[in-house]
């Protein structure tokens, strides 16, 4: 097991500083978190922005003398914040998981690696951790504007419910994000890998929303599956164990079928 543990972190370890020394990483966080800022100023102060908002509904109450109710203004610039991070993201994942194995196949590096001592599943996974630790690294500056804008409300809005929905970001990315992984594996052309991962994820956006039309069973099967409903539960503070199994589920998916890929691309070799 201490040798699988090693193997796995020295996998880590060289895939997260090859994402650290990438300038194509920098653009794309960059540019993530320049639409973060856009998305986060318009939610905030924008002309429809949530304090806008408060602020016409207070106005009416008093024009009409009409109590209206509180308006919980964090919250729901928080979940509008959440669903525009996890729409961006949807756009930036395909980009980092695109070089993950197509570019061990360009530089011949993947026979290498495949008929290493190491498993492919410790590889997979040492992958796997170094692009999501990536994108973690990305999404905490988010949270320092977010904690200053918070620490100004009274109430106080609660830290926990701030962490679980990025909680839930990091497990919509480390799902994308494994599965973008295996369509790496399977080329040695990153833009096709890129390509076919957003191809995927149109696939789970056009789930989600099917799942939203479609009544009985079938699309009660397809709400189960689909990854941005289960992130939406966690975006408004829902902890569903079912949601945290469909996470799982989907990141070892993503694991199994790249060892397998990685299985097969061996046995060819052999």
């Amino acid at each position: 097991m201490r040798i699988i543990i090693a193997n796995i972190l020295a996998i880590y370890r060289r895939e997260l500083q090859s994402y650290f020394a990438s300038p194509l990483a920098y653009i794309v966080a960059g540019i993530f978190w320049l639409l973060a800022g856009i998305f986060y100023v318009a939610l905030l102060l924008g002309p429809d922005g949530v304090i806008q908002r408060a602020a016409l509904i207070d106005a009416q109450s008093q024009q009409f003398g009409i109590p209206a109710p509180p308006v919980d203004a964090p919250t729901i610039l928080l979940q509008f914040f959440l669903q525009a991070l996890g729409f961006v993201s949807l756009f930036i994942l395909p980009v980092l998981s695109m070089g993950l194995y197509a570019e061990e196949r360009k530089r011949g590096t993947l026979e290498l690696l495949a008929t290493s001592p190491i498993t492919n599943w410790a590889v997979a996974l040492g992958k796997l951790l170094a692009v999501v630790t990536f994108f973690l690294t990305m999404v905490l500056p988010l949270l320092v504007y977010q904690a200053i804008a918070y620490s100004a409300t009274n109430p106080p809005m609660s830290a926990a419910v701030v962490l679980l929905g990025h909680l839930g970001l990091i497990l919509l990315a480390a799902s994308i994000l494994s599965l973008g992984m295996f369509i790496s594996s399977l080329t040695d052309s990153t833009i096709l890998a890129a390509i076919f991962t957003f191809a995927l994820v149109l696939l789970l956006w056009m789930i989600d929303s099917l799942s939203r039309s479609i009544t009985g069973p079938l699309g009660s099967m397809l709400g189960h599956l689909s990854l941005l409903k289960h992130y939406g539960n966690l975006t408004q503070g829902i902890v569903d164990s079912s949601s945290l199994i469909l996470f799982a589920s989907y990141i070892i998916l993503g694991l199994f079928l790249t060892a397998q890929s990685i299985e097969a691309f061996k046995f060819q070799r052999s």
